[in-house]
C-alpha cells in the first residue's frame, strides 16, 4: 500500500482527501499536520494510524501528546515539524493543503526528496514560483494541481503532448463563479459584512478562500499560479465568469478547439485525481446532469467593482517579489476583515498600497520573498493596525 503525507489535515483539503482516502481504501495515511484543531486531528490519526503528526504550537502538541499517549504516533510541532512531515521517508506524496506562505519551505524541502506534490497552496507558486518549479524538473518531481480549476487544466491538456511533440495551447480559459456579490457595483461593496462574504454560492470552502473568491483575487492568484503551472503568458490566461461552476476551466489551443473539464462542484474529484494519476477511480457523490441544469452562462469579470483581479495581474506582470507583496497583503487584510477591523473595500485598497510601497526585487530568494511578506505584514500594522 502506497502512503501520502497531508500538510492542513484538518482543513478543507485535507478533509476532504481523507475522505477520498476512506472510499477508496488503498492508500494509506504516513502523516499528517494541521493547525490548532487537535479535536478533530485526534479523530484522523485514531481512524487513519499516521506514524508522524505535526501541530504548528508546541502547546497544544504537547495536549495532543498527553491524549493519544495510548498510540504509537511521534508528535512534533513548528516549522520544524513541517518539514519532517514534508519529507517523511515512507510517504511518496505530499499533498500540500495549508493555507499561506507557510507552505514555501515545506513543498521545497519535498521536492527535494523525491516526493510527488498534490499541490493545494496556491501561494507556494504565485511567491516562489520561479524557485518551485525548475526545483521540480531538475528533480523529476511531478506538481498536481488539485485547485479545481487548475485540475480541469490539467485534465484538458493529457492530449498536448504527441510523439515527442506539443500541441501549442492558444489560451487557458480560466473560469470563475463570480462569487456572492457578482452583479453588484463598487459602490454597493462599502457595507458588506462577514457573513454575507462566507456566502459562496457554489463551493463550500474555508473562510479565507471564501473571501478570496468574493474578491476575485482568489482568481487572481490562480491565474498567476497558472503561469508557472503549465508555462503560459499572463496574456494567454483569460478569465471568465460562468455562475454554474460547471465548467471548471479549458484550454483553447492553436487550431480553435476548445477542450474543458465538466462536472458538479466536488473538491474530491481534483483531489483523487491528482492521488491516482493518470488513473481514473469510481467516486461516489452526485453526476453532472445537463437535462436538469438547462443552460451555461458566461460573463466578462467586472474589473472595476472587483479589483483584485486587475492588482493580480499587475503584479504578474511587474513580477519579482511584487506577487509576494499582493499575496501577503491580501492575507494579512482578510485576517482584519474577519475581525471586523476593516471594511470589506480596505481589502484590495490594502493591496494596491503594499504593492507600491514594496521595495521591486527582480529575482528574489526565498530569505527575500520572507522579507518581503515581513514588510508588508508591518507597514499594515502601521497603518491599520495588528491582526
Amino acid at each position: 500500500m502506497r502512503k501520502i503525507a497531508i500538510l492542513g489535515s484538518t482543513g478543507s483539503i485535507g478533509t476532504q482527501t481523507l475522505s477520498v482516502v476512506r472510499e477508496q481504501g488503498d492508500i494509506g495515511v504516513a502523516a499528517l499536520a494541521a493547525g490548532s484543531n487537535t479535536v478533530l486531528l485526534e479523530r484522523q490519526i485514531r481512524e487513519f494510524s499516521p506514524e508522524l503528526v505535526c501541530v504548528w504550537e508546541e502547546a497544544a502538541a504537547a495536549r495532543l501528546r498527553e491524549s493519544i499517549a495510548d498510540l504509537s504516533v511521534r508528535v512534533v510541532s513548528g516549522m520544524e515539524g513541517l518539514l519532517e512531515v514534508a519529507v517523511y521517508p515512507k510517504s511518496e506524496l505530499l499533498v500540500t493543503a495549508i493555507v499561506g506562505m507557510l507552505g514555501i519551505r515545506p513543498t521545497i524541502a519535498a521536492i527535494q526528496a523525491g516526493k510527488k506534490i498534490a499541490l493545494a497552496n496556491k501561494e507556494t507558486l504565485v511567491t516562489a514560483g520561479h524557485l518551485i518549479m525548475p526545483l521540480a524538473r531538475e528533480r523529476g518531481v511531478p506538481i498536481l494541481p488539485v485547485d479545481s480549476e487548475h485540475s480541469a487544466i490539467f485534465q484538458s491538456l493529457q492530449g498536448a503532448v504527441y510523439d515527442g511533440g506539443r500541441n501549442r495551447i492558444e489560451k487557458i480559459l480560466l473560469t470563475a463563479s463570480g462569487g456572492p456579490f457578482r452583479g453588484k457595483k463598487r459602490e454597493e461593496l462599502a457595507d458588506i459584512q462577514v457573513e454575507d462574504a462566507l456566502r459562496h454560492p457554489n463551493w463550500s470552502m474555508g473562510k479565507k478562500i471564501t473571501i478570496d473568491s468574493s474578491t476575485l483575487v482568489n482568481k487572481g492568484l490562480e491565474v498567476m499560479e497558472a503561469k508557472w503551472l503549465f508555462g503560459v503568458e499572463p496574456e494567454r490566461i483569460q478569465v471568465v465568469v460562468h455562475p454554474q461552476s460547471v465548467i471548471h476551466s479549458a484550454v483553447e489551443y492553436e487550431d480553435g478547439a476548445v477542450i474543458a473539464q465538466l462536472g458538479t462542484p466536488d473538491m474530491r474529484l481534483p483531489i483523487q485525481y491528482a492521488l491516482y494519476y493518470p488513473e481514473r477511480r469510481p467516486l461516489s457523490g452526485e453526476r453532472l446532469d445537463l437535462f436538469a441544469l438547462g443552460q451555461l452562462t458566461f460573463e466578462r469579470p467586472d474589473l472595476d467593482t472587483f479589483r483584485g483581479l486587475p492588482l493580480a495581474y499587475e503584479a504578474m506582470r511587474r513580477g519579482g517579489n511584487i506577487p509576494t507583496a499582493f499575496n501577503a497583503a491580501n492575507e494579512r487584510a482578510v485576517a482584519l476583515f474577519l475581525e471586523r477591523k476593516i471594511a470589506y473595500p480596505q481589502i484590495t485598497e490594502i493591496i494596491a498600497a503594499c504593492m507600491e510601497e514594496a521595495s521591486y526585487q527582480e529575482a528574489p530568494d526565498l530569505d527575500a520573498i520572507l522579507e518581503t511578506e515581513a514588510s508588508a505584514y508591518e507597514y499594515i500594522a502601521r497603518r491599520w493596525g495588528e491582526v
